[in-house]
C-alpha cells in the first residue's frame, strides 16, 4: 500500500457526501421522471420495487462512471478527494462495483434494524443517523483513516493538494 497518499480529513468527506447528495438529488429526479415516462406509472408506489432498482443502477452507474474514468465525482472534485486502489491507481470497474454495494453499508444495517423493530418518525431517523454515525467512526479504527467499505473494497479515499498546498510543499 502506497502510504504517501493521505486519507482526508473525516469532517471534510462527511461534507462532501453532503454535497454529492444534493448533486443525486437531480440525477434521481430525472431517472425517476423517465421511469415514470417509460412505465407510464401514475403514482411513486407502482411498480415500487423495480422503481428502487432503477434508481440503485443509476445512482451505480454515476458512481462506477465517476471513479472510473477519473477516480472523483464532481462533490470529490469540489472537496479534493479520489478514490483509489491500494497502490494509488485508477479503480478497475469491478472494485468501483464492489465499492458501491459496500457503501450501502452506511444505510442498510440500521435500515434493517429499523423495519426489524418497526420503529416510525424520530426513532427511525435516530436510529439511521446512529447506523451512520457508527460507520463513519470505522475510518478512526483503520490506521490509514479509511471507511470500512473502503478497505473491504481494497481501495483508498485521498487528498488531492491544491495549488497552494503544492507550492508550500515546493518551497519547503
Amino acid at each position: 500500500m502506497n502510504s504517501d497518499l493521505t486519507a482526508p480529513p473525516l469532517r471534510r468527506r462527511l461534507i462532501c457526501m453532503v454535497y454529492e447528495a444534493m448533486l443525486l438529488f437531480g440525477i434521481v429526479f430525472v431517472s425517476d421522471f423517465a421511469f415514470d415516462v417509460i412505465t407510464q406509472s401514475k403514482h411513486a408506489l407502482v411498480l415500487r420495487h423495480a422503481r428502487q432498482f432503477w434508481l440503485f443502477l443509476v445512482i451505480g452507474a454515476y458512481f462506477v462512471f465517476c471513479w472510473t474514468r477519473s477516480g472523483q465525482t464532481l462533490a470529490m472534485q469540489t472537496w479534493r478527494i479520489k478514490v483509489v486502489d491500494l497502490d494509488g491507481g485508477k479503480l478497475p470497474v469491478v472494485k468501483a462495483i464492489v465499492r458501491y454495494c459496500l457503501a450501502w453499508m452506511w444505510f442498510l444495517p440500521a435500515a434493517a434494524l429499523v423495519y426489524q423493530l418497526g420503529l416510525k418518525q424520530w426513532k427511525m431517523a435516530a436510529a439511521i443517523a446512529l447506523g451512520m454515525l457508527a460507520w463513519a467512526l470505522t475510518a478512526r479504527l483503520d490506521k490509514y483513516g479509511q471507511f470500512l467499505h473502503d478497505r473491504l473494497a481494497k481501495t483508498r479515499l485521498v487528498h488531492i493538494p491544491s495549488e497552494k498546498e503544492l507550492k508550500v510543499q515546493s518551497e519547503a
